[in-house]
């Protein structure tokens, strides 16, 4: 039960060239979630955002997914969101319809950004609440993990950049 997002309709991430630089300002991206909702990164102004790159095939994705929703189902009044790509090689959309419908998190079904090329599956990056990038790495998230990045985060005030 977690986060996921829309396989082959899904993704330019596999395509990107271009990887992000942690502490410094977050490349925009584009969202369409699987309920037709179109995001960008200042949507998420003042929020702290972890984008949860995932594959329906990936068995530490499977296991870190679940602890992703259930965190966020905890964490998102103090102003974390999440969202869920699947890579291209997932499930088709109808596949993952169901899994949306039990799922805290969004779910994305396009995604567009100089995110990549991702290493690996599962890839996190988390933003702060400025829009710098504070965590660009493959490989699952520990619960422990999850803490140690982004509790000082969600602590952190929203600053005045944030706000504008």
């Amino acid at each position: 039960m977690i986060v996921a997002a829309a396989g082959a309709l899904c993704c330019a991430a596999t395509a990107v060239a271009r990887e992000p630089i942690v502490n410094q300002a977050a490349p925009d991206f584009q969202v369409t979630t699987i309920d037709g909702n179109k995001l960008s990164l200042a949507d998420f102004r003042g929020q702290v955002l972890v984008l949860n790159f995932w594959a329906t095939w990936c068995v530490p994705c499977k296991k870190e997914l679940p602890m992703m929703d259930a965190y966020y189902r905890l964490q998102q009044h103090a102003g974390l969101r999440i969202l869920a790509v699947t890579t291209e090689d997932s499930l088709p959309l109808s596949q993952l319809k169901p899994l949306a419908a039990v799922l805290a998190i969004p779910m994305v079904r396009h995604f567009k950004g100089d995110y990549g090329p991702l290493k690996g599956v599962p890839t996190n990056y988390v933003i702060d609440r400025d829009g710098v990038l504070r965590y660009a790495q493959s490989g699952a998230l520990t619960l422990d993990r999850m803490n140690a990045i982004l509790v000082p985060l969600l602590r952190a005030p929203v600053s005045a950049m944030a706000l504008h």
